[in-house]
């Protein structure tokens, strides 16, 4: 770092990408340094779009490049580990796309390169950072202890099928949604998964061609004695009024907590469609952007530049890959998985 900037090179050149750069770009001591992804084209037009960024072949050549402090990994989501791990040898600060990774034997292996190498490192579960989940975090000391919890977040059937489309294969709807819902319960919890249970339907998008399930639903236990239902379906039709459909609950000992983000308090009509448009992720406001997902980016860049542990431990993010691959091990030999501790063998 040089000056109080913050020189930050993002790896992958989709959605993602692009909204990361968006956030990071907004803060004031970070520069976009460079852009690197496998497909040459997409870095190139999105080096462009981001207003001349260098271009590197590769995350290796991009990460020994010399010219950056951190790196932003965007890609998809079985491929964050190797990344991750190169970042972090190479003494960067590193911020990862949910999840952390898709093995626990990746997340092991990326905590172990972040903490040996000192750098300060976050996956990017922005939901803690949505004004009524936070509010709720705040709140739930008073609630005595959590007795039942459930989730769903569902998406319309564009996400797999093009927003993501070609490496919908390579990854499910509860690795891509229900990892925020569960680092989300797992923190108003406050104690960590230790079983699960899981069941997946699978059909209506393999009719499609694209090879993953419909639905996934997670039971989950927790230490002391909580127990969690995490849902997650991405086949809803186009025409539903938003991309996601996402309630989270918690009912403990001394009261029940809510948060219905459906609506976003604003509803539109037009002669096509009646909608919600969704404002607490991300939002242009006054012409700057805002919302949770900037929140979130800038917490991690004010971290980096003063060396604080992120509101959000990087152990706290494998844990939620060590119970999203107990819940696909479930799936598979249709029994109760336990939830691998860290250091466990």
């Amino acid at each position: 770092m040089t000056s109080g900037t913050l020189r930050v090179g993002v790896v992958g050149a989709g959605i993602m990408a692009k909204g990361n750069a968006t956030m990071l770009a907004s803060h004031p001591a970070v520069r976009l340094a460079g852009v690197a992804s496998r497909t040459v084209d997409g870095a190139r037009r999105f080096a462009e779009e981001a207003g001349g960024l260098p271009v590197y072949d590769d995350y290796e050549q991009l990460i020994g490049s010399g010219d950056i402090d951190a790196v932003v990994v965007t890609t998809p989501d079985d491929v964050h580990a190797d990344i991750t791990v190169a970042a972090a040898k190479a003494g960067l600060h590193v911020l990862v796309e949910k999840p952390f990774t898709t093995t626990v034997e990746d997340a092991d292996r990326a905590v172990a390169a972040i903490r040996a190498a000192g750098v300060v490192a976050m996956c990017l579960f922005n939901h803690r950072w949505v004004p009524a989940y936070a509010q709720a975090k705040e709140l739930r000391g008073t609630l005595g202890d959590a007795v039942v919890g459930y989730a769903r977040k569902n998406d319309t059937i564009d996400v797999p099928t093009s927003m993501i489309g070609p490496w919908s294969a390579r990854t499910t709807c509860a690795w891509f949604l229900s990892s925020h819902d569960i680092d989300l319960m797992t923190w108003l919890i406050g104690a960590p998964v230790v079983e699960v249970f899981a069941t997946a339907r699978t059909g209506f998008l393999h009719s499609k061609g694209f090879d993953t399930p419909d639905a996934v639903q997670i039971q989950a236990r927790y230490a002391g004695g909580a127990v969690a239902t995490f849902e997650s379906a991405w086949i809803y039709p186009s025409t539903f009024p938003t991309v996601v459909d996402s309630y989270v609950t918690l009912a403990c000992e001394r009261g029940v907590m809510q948060v219905d983000r459906q609506k976003e308090n604003v509803v539109v009509a037009t002669e096509e469609a009646y909608s919600y448009p969704r404002n607490m992720l991300q939002r242009i406001q006054h012409g700057v952007p805002a919302g949770a997902y900037r929140d979130a980016v800038h917490h991690f860049v004010d971290c980096a530049l003063t060396g604080t542990e992120p509101l959000i431990s990087i152990e706290s993010s494998r844990d939620v890959t060590a119970v999203l691959a107990a819940a696909h091990e479930s799936i598979r030999t249709r029994t109760p998985q336990p939830v691998r501790a860290l250091g466990a063998a």
